[in-house]
């Protein structure tokens, strides 16, 4: 018979096991509890009663020392509760081999190890000693106890972490119904330097010192930069050969204003010599905004267009009837190509071409800007050739033109005078969304006037305009009173004739005021010509820009205060008939909006600023084009030769074929 251990002769039974163990190990590192066959599951042994007498009175034949008796006590109490424990778990698997006490048999497994941690020499368990009093805990103070209670109910309770944005929303608007905020501190947001207009305030500030100072005269000594390398002429190649039987023939639209139909004018010379097709005399698109019904004859000398480019391109002024039968005399009938804006040369190789052979009439509007400015040499030459030599304004506009040039040179000390683009028309004003000195008057008017000219297209859902913002950018026009102090800063006298080419000027009255106070001698084309001699141009706008455009080419300096095609046409006109100079004024307006918007700034020091502005518009009256730059502003060196000083200029080489590039 198998020898029974200490603990087993005093349950009387095999020892229970663990279900997912075979072998249990006891408090004492030699006791194991296993489970013998023969008994019954679960069952345990009478003797069973007496196990607390049998255990310590083994304990005490094992360890007579008396120091240890109140530990074996204690491990006697836990015997006996972890029995009934292990007799329960038994019960729920009563299939469970025997396992003896070195846990072989059946298919038992060995004990698990036991963790590292527990024997670790890094883990120090401080255990109290045998017969001292454990201490209690100190007692936990009132707020301890509600915060523990709170933390408790919450975790029990997690559904109440819904509700904390709740309360936290309702915390904050019950502490503002209790703070009053007039003791708050309060934000006082100042606008950035250059965001309003305070330009009268500054004039009014200025005024005696500036009136006190006629020192110098810019007109005599504005231009002082010359281009080092040479001097820049025209050289523009003719063409003398005849033309080749054309393939067809071209007719677009020409939209916009003035100078946008000039640019479809001349691109449309471009794209009929490169494709070598028939180009008729372009039609002016009728706009709502201009409102000018002219046509080509009315603003440009249409027999010396045609003569002009009679070697380069054909040019008809109007189908001839047997093609416009094809399509019932309708042209709208006629295929109409929608061409994307800056479209490359090889577009109308490829699609316009093939269209033009098959129907021999294509129609392409609009027009305005439907070629890019990156194309061949000899496109670039058909392009010079229409713009600077062909393109003549017709003999009424170019006859009062030069009446109005002449008479302001007659006005003027020396002979020589400043012309100004102003842009501070209605439309202009409403169309920047900045915000002058007129107040809510001007606010009511400004809202009507976008309404009217854009329906919809500032009030749409999502815009925000930011009138501060725009002008910091240099985005709002100049009003007169910003010209009058901008020129006197540059060293313009008061009695320094000047042209003013504008349109009808918002709220002139107010406006003008200050600007003819620091310039007496200001004239326009209303004041320089009669009233019959306007008769024949007052309600086109097209003309009456054609007169100041011709005005303001041959002014010894002409100034910029807004962008568009207008300035951009005349610089580019002023450098081909200048040596490549442009002899403008084009200044920094997000400096002057800073300037202007200064409370502290004196006059010497704001002419100073102003002066350097000036320096540096002569540093950049000669520019070369650059890769996506337009010949329009642009001629050197495409529409233009550079020849050395010490080089005479050499007249226009004729051009032997089309392919044939300027030198």
């Amino acid at each position: 018979m198998q020898e029974l251990s200490p603990l087993m002769k005093i349950f009387g039974s095999p020892t229970p096991t663990l279900p997912h163990g075979p072998t249990f190990r006891g408090p004492s590192k030699n006791i194991y509890f296993t489970r013998d066959k023969s008994s019954p599951v679960g069952a345990l042994d009478r003797n069973q009663t007496n196990s607390r007498t049998s255990i310590t009175e083994i304990t005490n034949q094992q360890n007579p020392n008396p120091r240890f008796k109140p530990q074996f006590s204690l491990l006697d109490r836990r015997i006996t509760k972890h029995s009934l424990l292990f007799s329960s778990l038994l019960q729920l698997n009563p299939m469970q081999p025997k396992l003896n006490r070195l846990g072989l048999g059946g298919s038992a497994t060995p004990s698990p190890p036991s963790s590292p941690l527990r024997n670790s020499p890094r883990v120090h368990r401080r255990t109290p000693k045998l017969g001292s009093a454990v201490r209690p805990p100190p007692p936990r103070s009132l707020v301890e106890r509600v915060t523990g209670a709170l933390l408790s109910l919450l975790l029990r309770r997690q559904g109440v972490f819904l509700f904390a944005p709740l309360i936290y929303v309702g915390l904050i608007i019950f502490c503002m119904g209790t703070i009053s905020l007039e003791s708050m501190p309060r934000i006082i947001s100042r606008p950035a330097q250059g965001s309003l207009y305070r330009s009268p305030q500054l004039y009014r500030r200025l005024k005696a010192e500036m009136d006190a100072d006629n020192s110098t005269d810019a007109l005599a000594t504005i231009w002082k930069h010359s281009y080092k390398g040479g001097t820049w002429q025209p050289c523009i190649n003719m063409s003398t050969n005849e033309l080749p039987e054309s393939h067809g023939y071209i007719y677009i639209e020409a939209n916009g204003g003035l100078n946008q139909q000039r640019t479809s004018i001349c691109n449309a010379v471009a794209v009929a010599g490169f494709l070598n097709a028939t180009l008729v005399i372009p039609n002016f698109h009728y706009h709502s905004i201009w409102r000018d019904p002219s046509k080509f004859k009315d603003i440009y000398d249409e027999d010396f267009f045609i003569q002009s480019l009679k070697n380069d391109v054909r040019i008809v002024d109007k189908v001839p009837e047997f093609i416009m039968e094809r399509f019932d005399h309708n042209m709208s009938n006629v295929f109409n190509f929608k061409v994307k804006a800056w479209a490359p040369i090889e577009f109308y190789t490829n699609f316009v071409l093939p269209k033009l052979f098959e129907e021999k009439l294509v129609r392409i509007s609009p027009f305005a800007n439907r070629l890019s400015f990156n194309v061949p040499t000899p496109v670039q030459r058909l392009r010079c050739l229409a713009n600077y030599e062909a393109l003549k304004f017709s003999v009424p506009i170019s006859t009062l033109a030069d009446k109005l040039v002449s008479r302001m040179r007659e006005k003027s000390a020396n002979g020589k005078y400043v012309s100004v683009h102003l842009r501070f028309e209605e439309d202009m004003v409403a169309f920047s969304c900045c915000i002058f000195d007129g107040g809510e008057e001007e606010k009511k008017e400004m809202n009507a006037a976008r309404e009217r000219g854009w329906r919809g297209k500032f009030t749409k859902r999502g815009r925000v305009i930011r009138p501060g913002a725009i002008r910091l950018n240099g985005k709002c026009p100049l009003t007169p009173l910003e010209v009058g102090l901008m020129l006197r800063g540059m060293g313009f006298t008061n009695n320094t004739a000047i042209y003013l080419a504008s349109g009808k000027i918002y709220k002139a009255e107010r406006n003008m005021g200050p600007l003819l106070e620091m310039f007496p001698f200001l004239q326009t084309k209303e004041s320089l010509a009669s009233a019959e001699e306007l008769a024949a141009f007052k309600n086109f706008s097209s003309r009456m820009a054609a007169i100041d455009y011709s005005v303001c080419l041959h002014s010894e300096v002409f100034v910029t205060t807004q962008g568009g095609n207008f300035p951009h046409f005349l610089i580019g006109h002023r450098r081909y008939l200048y040596g490549g100079h442009s002899k403008t004024i084009k200044p920094d307006k997000r400096k002057l909006a800073i300037l202007f918007d200064s409370r502290n700034i004196g006059w010497k020091a704001l002419k100073r600023q102003l002066l350097n502005m000036r320096m540096h518009s002569d540093s950049k009256g000669i520019e070369r084009k650059r890769p996506n730059d337009s010949i329009y502003s642009y001629p050197c060196p495409d529409c233009m030769c550079l020849y050395n000083k010490t080089e005479a200029p050499r007249p226009p080489q004729k051009a032997d074929s089309f392919n044939q590039t300027i030198i």
